[in-house]
C-alpha cells in the first residue's frame, strides 16, 4: 500500500483483475479537495472513469454520482474556484458536542455509530423536505443511476447502525442515495430512503474502502482518513486490502493541502484553495496512480 501523506455489514464484491475507484467524505472544504485531486489526475491523461467500480460516501457521493453520470473533473473544479456548488452547513457548538457525545460514548465501533444513529434521530433539525433541493442542486444533471458506470454509494442504518451500499439494482434512487449518504448527524435530519431512515455514509469510515475488497487495484481519495469514535481509519482499512492481495494507492491532503483546508470542513472560503492544493497534489502524485491505474 502507498499512504500518500448479509447486509448487515458488507463487503465489496470485486473482480480480481478489476479496478475500484473509492472517494471519501469530508464536507464542502474535503469535497473541494478531492475535485481538485479528481481534476488534476484527469488533465495528467488519466482515467478514472476506466474503474468497474465507483464507491461514494458523503461528498464522494455527491462527486461521485456526477462524474458517473457525465461531468468533466475538470468541470467540478473549476466550479469549487468559482465557489459554485456552495453547502451551507453551519455547525453550532452544541451541535458539535452532542456529536462527539455519542460517538465517543462508546470503546466498541458498533455501539458508537449506534449511538450516532440515536442521537441524529432524536436531534432536532430542519425538515428533510428542506434539505433535499440542496441534494437535487449539488448532484446537478446527475438524476438517474448511470448505465455505463457501476456507481455504489454508502449510508449507515440510523436505527441498526449497519452500512449499506446503494446501487442502480436497488429501488433507492440516485438522489435518495445520495442524500441518505450526506446525511449529517444531529446537523441534517436523517434521511428516508427504503422505509428507513439513514446517516451519513462517513459516520464510521470516513471513505469505506473496504467496499472494494475484491478489487486488483484501488485508488482512495480520502479527505479525511478517520471519523471521531473507536472506528477504523482509512490508512488501516487500506492495509487490510492490501494484506488480502489489493495493489492500493491512498490519497489523503498533504501538508500543504491541510494549511489550506484549515480546521472547519463547511468554510465556503476554503474551497477554492483547497481545490487548488488538490490539483497540485495530484499533479505530483500523477505517475504513482499511473502506474497503478495501468498495470
Amino acid at each position: 500500500m502507498s499512504d500518500v501523506s448479509n447486509k448487515s455489514e458488507i463487503s465489496g464484491k470485486g473482480d480480481r483483475d478489476g479496478t475500484a475507484l473509492v472517494l471519501g467524505g469530508g464536507g464542502p472544504v474535503g469535497g473541494a479537495w478531492m475535485t481538485g485531486v479528481l481534476a488534476g489526475l484527469a488533465d495528467a491523461g488519466i482515467d478514472l472513469l476506466s474503474a468497474d467500480v465507483v464507491i461514494g460516501t458523503s461528498a464522494g457521493a455527491i462527486y461521485g454520482a456526477r462524474l458517473a453520470c457525465g461531468e468533466s473533473a475538470r468541470e467540478s473544479y473549476e466550479r469549487q474556484l468559482a465557489r459554485a456548488d456552495r453547502i451551507d452547513l453551519p455547525v453550532t457548538t452544541a451541535q458539535t458536542l452532542r456529536f462527539l457525545w455519542a460517538a465517543l460514548g462508546s470503546r466498541d465501533s458498533q455501539r458508537s455509530v449506534q449511538r450516532l444513529g440515536r442521537a441524529a434521530l432524536a436531534a432536532r433539525t430542519p425538515p428533510e423536505a428542506d434539505v433535499r433541493p440542496t441534494i437535487a442542486t449539488l448532484l446537478r444533471d446527475a438524476t438517474a443511476w448511470p448505465g455505463d458506470t457501476d456507481l455504489r454509494i454508502a449510508a449507515i442504518d440510523a436505527h441498526t447502525g449497519f452500512l449499506e451500499a446503494f446501487d442502480a439494482a436497488g429501488q433507492v434512487t440516485l438522489a435518495e442515495a445520495v442524500a441518505a449518504s450526506c446525511a449529517v448527524p444531529i446537523v441534517w435530519p436523517p434521511a428516508s430512503a427504503a422505509g428507513r431512515r439513514w446517516i451519513d455514509g462517513g459516520s464510521r469510515a470516513t471513505a469505506n474502502i473496504h467496499l472494494a475488497r475484491g478489487y486488483r487495484r484501488v485508488l482512495a481519495i480520502a479527505p479525511l482518513t478517520s471519523a471521531p469514535g473507536p472506528h477504523p481509519s482509512a490508512q488501516q482499512q487500506a492495509a487490510e486490502l492490501e494484506a488480502e492481495g489489493a495493489d492500493i494507492l491512498l490519497v489523503s491532503p498533504d501538508r500543504t493541502a491541510r494549511r489550506a483546508m484549515g480546521r472547519n470542513m463547511a468554510a465556503d472560503t476554503r474551497r477554492p484553495g483547497a481545490a487548488r492544493a488538490g490539483h497540485a497534489q495530484a499533479t505530483a502524485l500523477a505517475d504513482a496512480v499511473s502506474r497503478l491505474w495501468k498495470v
